[in-house]
């Protein structure tokens, strides 16, 4: 949610993002309530098949507020199994940006879905495995921010 809205409302400070599991389509999870801790949440954030809180919730919901601009590059992860955070909320939030964006041609600056086939909520439970996602997640950083080689160098 959070990385969502910052990439949103403020993507000219940011070179890169990454969101891990990324909460995103607010609107869609917090309408369903087959969908696991969705009516437990209610109590916190207001249920949006009540007009009250619809509108309210719909300006912070992350894919809902996508809009015409340039992004900064965001690795966006996920697991094919989370039962918090439904593998399609982060394809299709990468959808709308992709679609939406208005970076030129030529710009470095991606918009990278990576999933994990065999990992629920936050990668691996295996120590080896999580540690290896890490060091994905860091080199990717790294290389946007040209730190790859270990010196610093002039990006846009």
């Amino acid at each position: 949610l959070l990385v969502g809205n910052v990439v949103n409302q403020a993507p000219h400070l940011f070179r890169a993002a990454l969101a891990g599991v990324p909460f995103v389509d607010l609107m869609v999870t917090m309408c369903d309530p087959s969908i696991p801790l969705t009516t437990g949440e209610w109590e916190e954030w207001g249920n949006p098949n009540e007009p009250k809180y619809f509108d309210y919730m719909l300006s912070y919901s992350p894919i809902d507020q996508v809009r015409a601009q340039e992004y900064p590059s965001i690795l966006i992860t996920s697991g094919l199994h989370d039962p918090r955070v439904a593998y399609w909320e982060p394809a299709k939030w990468a959808q709308h940006l992709r679609a939406k964006r208005t970076n030129a041609p030529d710009d470095a600056r991606k918009i990278l879905l990576k999933m994990d086939l065999a990992a629920g909520h936050f990668s691996a439970s295996d120590r080896y495995k999580y540690l290896r996602e890490l060091a994905f997640d860091y080199a990717w950083m790294l290389d946007e921010l040209g730190l790859a080689d270990g010196k610093p160098t002039k990006s846009g």
